[in-house]
């Protein structure tokens, strides 16, 4: 085990993984209860947190799992309590909860809209606004929000509703930054790029001209410079980064992981 979070509490939300493999807020538990945080493992689906757990308890690691619609201020009230009578304090919150639609701004329904921007970003928004009183309270701790390089340029698709949302995360991250830096609350979002993790594959296997999973994959991995998608230990690492001592004096940043795909776009 590694001590990078010895000693800290983290609260990590989409914890399970939307298919079989990993997923960026599975993988990000496991890493940080490796490297010493207690976790509270939250996600929507029962038993994709469960496999967390297990996992990180297998390892020798401690965790408890939540099960939460965070988009819901009830649901986000509630699996912040469960992480203080569990745990105490909260040292990390970790924001990964997100969901992908394809398609312009005719193409989608309102109802879709405010579906993608609620899971999306009002999820964020509900975790950070119950997470920074006890961390001004505490006067430390770290914020990872999960956005992506679609919040700065157009990835080849139209996602309207995904794109505006993970645009509003960056903002949220950095007005939460600059009000809280004198607080000792460092707020930062990890950027990724195209990445291959079970999250893709149903919004996307029809997007390009292959139609199929396999085609879909190659299409994306030829995109990038450095010739292949991320995974989701890329994400994870990058929010182990932001959220231990290492990055103490960042905050407000926007961390692209995506293989140099954003130096590529124009």
């Amino acid at each position: 085990m590694g001590e990078r979070l010895k000693d800290k509490v983290a609260i990590v939300t989409g914890a399970g993984s939307s298919g079989p493999g990993w997923g960026n807020g599975k993988a990000t538990a496991v890493l940080f209860a490796r490297e010493g945080a207690r976790v509270l493992a939250v996600d929507i689906s029962e038993s994709a947190v469960e496999e967390t757990r297990s996992i990180i308890e297998q390892e020798g690691g401690v965790c408890v799992t939540y099960r939460a619609d965070v988009s819901r201020a009830d649901d986000v009230s509630a699996m912040v309590d469960c992480c203080l009578e569990a745990f105490g304090r909260v040292d990390i919150l970790q924001n990964n909860v997100g969901i992908l639609e394809v398609g312009g701004p005719v193409e989608i329904s309102e109802q879709n809209w405010d579906r993608v921007l609620d899971v999306n970003v009002k999820s964020m928004f509900l975790a950070c606004k119950c997470v920074l009183p006890i961390m001004e309270r505490q006067g430390r701790g770290a914020i990872v929000n999960v956005s992506s390089i679609s919040s700065i340029r157009y990835t080849g698709y139209p996602s309207v509703s995904y794109n505006a949302s993970k645009g509003a995360v960056n903002q949220l991250t950095q007005n939460i930054a600059v009000q809280y830096a004198r607080k000792g609350i460092r707020a930062n979002c990890v950027l990724p790029g195209l990445m291959n993790t079970p999250m893709i594959i149903e919004p996307l296997k029809n997007v390009y001209r292959e139609g199929s999973i396999e085609g879909m994959i190659c299409e994306r991995d030829a995109l990038v410079p450095m010739g292949k998608m991320g995974d989701a230990w890329d994400v994870a690492y990058a929010s182990l980064f932001l959220a231990s001592n290492e990055a103490k004096y960042i905050t407000g940043a926007l961390l692209v992981v995506d293989g140099g795909l954003t130096c590529k776009f124009v």
